[in-house]
This record gives structure tokens, C-alpha cells and sequence, in this order.
């Protein structure tokens, strides 16, 4: 399938332990670049989550953002009242130096069993790894969403650049003979400029077939019909390409793919204009090019 390099998902989870966040966003890049935001806390799982990431992403600059919000199970002990009257001997000592030193608030009372650490990786590290699952999967929808639009543009494109061809291979045949009868009438024009008597002497066979051997080579010059033939199948390929039924085995994804064929349907164009013989042809190049370039730029967001 074509996908997108720009696209957008997320997801949340709520646990007994508190809640988590994943967000996951990406633009379109040469390479991948992944950039990952996530709390010290989540450090034990930033392998994971790259590897999750690298799975279904070949291209692109991609951002991952994780946030969480764990429960205070410290507010939730009991008080320890020994510890208490302890601290109450203790701001009464410091009082008779600070008369008036305040209070502590009952949540920073001392409680039963309280062990202050960091979050547990066996309850966080499940709850990491499902939320950037769940974000990855919106996050492919979105790219396949995309992708499918993107793709369709492109083949418009394409029809619109097959549309061209078939005027110009239609045009082709009246204007080399065209040009070949200008060619000739040039040809003797100038040779009866140049030695009207050595005209003369000249079989008329003769002339005649020198004519049309001159004409003949001038109209494989301006014969473009091989450059129309071969974009002819770099559209089949844009197609199957396309078609995504060559995305999960090219290295790099169908966007590097793209790039390639429309650089060789950039010179078959280029080839085009530089043979034009008609004004006609001029213009079908320029279109050409504008399609082409249309194209290429759709495909900058492909992976």
C-alpha cells in the first residue's frame, strides 16, 4: 500500500497505576529521523518504543511523545503516628530558634511503609509499549488515508500525461511528412541556387533520391517516437507502483521509487521539446514537464 510520511496519531491509556500518553507525528524526510520525547522516568522504555517505531516506519521525521500521570499512592497510606509526635518534638525544638517557623501540611506528614522511588518498569513498561501501539495504529491509518489521496492525484496526473501522448503520436506521421517535403524543396532550392548548369547534369533520379535521403535523415531527427513509446511505460510502471503491489518489497518504499522513474520521464520529456518540430510538440512538452513536476512533488510525501 502507498503511505504518507505526514500523519498524526495518539492514544491513552488509564491504569491502576495512573494514566499514560502517547503522541506520534511525522513529516516528510529523506531518511528516517526519530526524535523521542520521554520523561526520565520512562527512560527504560525508550528501546522499545524506537523499536515499535522502526517497524512501521521506513521514512520520514518522525516525533514520539510520551506523558504520564501516576497515582500518589503516598497520600493514600495511613499517617505514621510515631514518626509524627517524633516531627512535633522536633518543630517545637526549632521553633525556640525560628519563632515563627510554620507547620508541616498533612500531605507532608510522614506515612506507614512510605518508600519514595522511581515508577515501577514492570507495571509502566506494558502500559508504554500498548499506548504506542494504539498511536501507531491510528498513525498508519492516517498514512494509508493519505497515501490512498495522494496516489489517486498522482494517477490523474497520469492519465492527463497519456492524454498528451496519444495527440502527439497522432500529430506524429502529418508532421514528419511535413518536414520532409520542407527539407526537400529547401534542398533543391539551393542546389539550383548554387550551380544551376551541375542541376542540369544531375539525373533527375539522381537528385530525387539524394533529396529524399537527406529528407529521411531529417526526419529521424525530429521523429520522436521512441521517447513517446517509453513514457508510455514509465506510466505502466507509475501505475504499478501505485497500485502498492511493489511497496513491501522495495528498499526505501515507493517514494525513492517515484523519484526515480520521474526523473527518467523528466528526460524523455526534455528529449521531446529538444526534437519538437512543431509548435504543437513545444507545447506538449512544457506540459509534460508541468505534470511530471506535479507529480514529483506529490510523491516528496510518500514513503
Amino acid at each position: 500500500m502507498i503511505r504518507s510520511m505526514t500523519a498524526f496519531g495518539s492514544a491513552r491509556l488509564d491504569s491502576d497505576a495512573g494514566s499514560l500518553s502517547a503522541e506520534i507525528r511525522s513529516v516528510n524526510n529523506r531518511y528516517l529521523d526519530l526524535s523521542l520525547r520521554i520523561p526520565e522516568d520512562l527512560r527504560f522504555a525508550e528501546s522499545r518504543v524506537r523499536d515499535l517505531v522502526g517497524r512501521q516506519t521506513l521514512r520520514g521525521k518522525v516525533e514520539l511523545k510520551l506523558s504520564y500521570a501516576a497515582i500518589d499512592r503516598e497520600a493514600l497510606r495511613p499517617i505514621d503516628a510515631e514518626a509524627v509526635r517524633a516531627l512535633a518534638e522536633q518543630l517545637q525544638w526549632a521553633r525556640r530558634l525560628i519563632p515563627d517557623l510554620p507547620a508541616p501540611t498533612l500531605a507532608e506528614l510522614p506515612r506507614e511503609g512510605a518508600l519514595r522511588g522511581g515508577l515501577d518498569a514492570e507495571v509502566w513498561l506494558p502500559l508504554c509499549e500498548q499506548a504506542c501501539e494504539r498511536a501507531l495504529e491510528e498513525f498508519g491509518a492516517a498514512r494509508l488515508r493519505e497515501g490512498a489521496r495522494l496516489a489517486q492525484a498522482m494517477l490523474d496526473m497520469a492519465d492527463e500525461i497519456d492524454d498528451i501522448v496519444v495527440r502527439v503520436e497522432a500529430e506524429l506521421p502529418a508532421l514528419v511528412r511535413q518536414h520532409q517535403d520542407r527539407v526537400a524543396q529547401r534542398l533543391r532550392e539551393a542546389l539550383e541556387a548554387a550551380s544551376p548548369e551541375g542541376f542540369a547534369a544531375i539525373g533527375g533520379a539522381e537528385l530525387t533520391a539524394r533529396i529524399a535521403q537527406e529528407a529521411s535523415l531529417f526526419g529521424l531527427r525530429v521523429d520522436v517516437a521512441e521517447e513517446l513509446t517509453r513514457l508510455r511505460s514509465h506510466l505502466q510502471e507509475l501505475r504499478e507502483i501505485l497500485s502498492g503491489r511493489h511497496a513491501s518489497s522495495a528498499r526505501g518504499g515507493s517514494g525513492k521509487r517515484l523519484d526515480f522513474l520521474f526523473q527518467e520521464m523528466n528526460r524523455e520529456a526534455n528529449t521531446l521539446g529538444s526534437k519538437a518540430a512543431a509548435l504543437s510538440v513545444t507545447q506538449a512538452a512544457i506540459d509534460l514537464k508541468l505534470l511530471i513536476e506535479q507529480m514529483r512533488e506529490q510523491a516528496q510525501n510518500i514513503e
